[in-house]
């Protein structure tokens, strides 16, 4: 007989539900408030349709009249838009063999469910920079005739590069200017992604500053603002990109669609004493609000590929620019 399987340690009803629940408190992105899991989102991960329309009122503009006696006011309308999100469908398959340590454990399904979490939670912030690198991204609206480069959120970039010596470089004066895109509403920029040579280059000038939360978690700040560091962040040719975010800037979505199988185990009694297979798959939505998925670029209707994600073409800007908490902030660095 076989010895300990996976089948015998992994129930896949539980492992999948402590799989997400693990992913996101591992995510440094969810940690620090820049994704944010919303039921609503959850719904619509759930659901057949691969693009997901999100009607919203917008807000309401225009200056007030003055009462005058007699006078009638003028109506006004509200007007309508809407955001459009597009579920990723992503999945994974590991043999027991890369497992094997985990078997030793205390608890082998939950040892086993925090190398699957720690594995997914890199994927989440991995996959959403793609997304960000598609949000502000570059695109040839007219390729065969006049050229019209446009860029979903242009007026939410600073980028310094093309200024001489330290004035390209990433400093204390550059990163305010770089909240002032905001401008009255930079005060819901709470976080900040950066590459880890970024934080280097910001802690040798003892800029980053460690902090407590109330339970005694220590984290590093900059300007007042948690710094996630992730190398991801884009970095070429001596430039790097760092992200500013306001709360709830990306929504989660995790989803439950009929005869979905989130979890299965498999066996190969073949191979020697037989091979052990974990397979994971992963159906969520992780949506920047406020800037609509095009679908304009897409080969299969399962799910958008990663170079599909990161094209700009696919994303448009639908809320007010005030609204939309991201700032890509390009830069140098010593």
């Amino acid at each position: 007989m076989a010895g300990t399987t996976l089948s015998d340690v992994i129930v896949p009803e539980l492992f999948n539900p402590y799989v997400i629940n693990k992913t996101m408190q591992l995510t440094a992105l969810y940690q620090s408030g820049i994704i944010v899991n919303n039921a609503k989102f959850d719904e619509l991960a759930s659901e057949a349709a691969p693009v997901h329309q999100m009607p919203f009122f917008q807000d309401l503009t225009g200056e007030s009249e003055d009462v005058i006696e007699g006078a009638d006011l003028t109506a006004k309308k509200i007007t309508s838009n809407k955001d459009v999100s597009t579920t990723i469908r992503k999945a994974n398959m590991w043999s027991a063999t890369d497992l094997s340590a985990a078997l030793s454990g205390a608890d082998p399904m939950a040892a086993i469910g925090d190398l699957v979490a720690g594995y997914w939670a890199r994927e989440n912030q991995r996959i959403l920079i793609k997304i960000l690198s598609g949000v502000f991204g570059t695109y040839d609206a007219n390729p065969d005739g006049e050229h019209d480069y446009q860029t979903p959120l242009k007026d939410h970039i600073l980028d310094i590069t093309a200024l001489n010596g330290a004035a390209a470089k990433i400093s204390a004066s550059a990163f305010i200017d770089a909240c002032q895109l905001l401008g009255d509403a930079q005060g819901q920029l709470t976080a900040v992604a950066m590459h880890s040579a970024t934080k280097a280059y910001l802690k040798k000038q003892n800029l980053i500053q460690t902090e407590r939360d109330s339970n005694s978690v220590e984290f590093d700040t900059y300007q007042g603002r948690k710094v996630v560091v992730d190398d991801g962040c884009p970095s070429s040719g001596g430039v790097y990109t760092t992200y500013l975010f306001g709360q709830g800037a990306v929504a989660l979505g995790n989803g439950n669609p009929n005869g979905f199988k989130a979890t299965e185990l498999d066996r190969d009694k073949k191979k020697g004493s037989g091979v052990d297979y974990l397979i994971n798959r992963k159906t969520f939505i992780m949506h920047p609000r406020g800037i609509a998925w095009q679908n304009l670029v897409r080969e299969h209707i399962e799910t958008p590929s990663e170079a599909e994600l990161a094209n700009a073409k696919n994303w448009k800007m639908v809320y007010e620019p005030k609204q939309i908490r991201i700032v890509a902030f390009k830069h140098k660095i010593g």
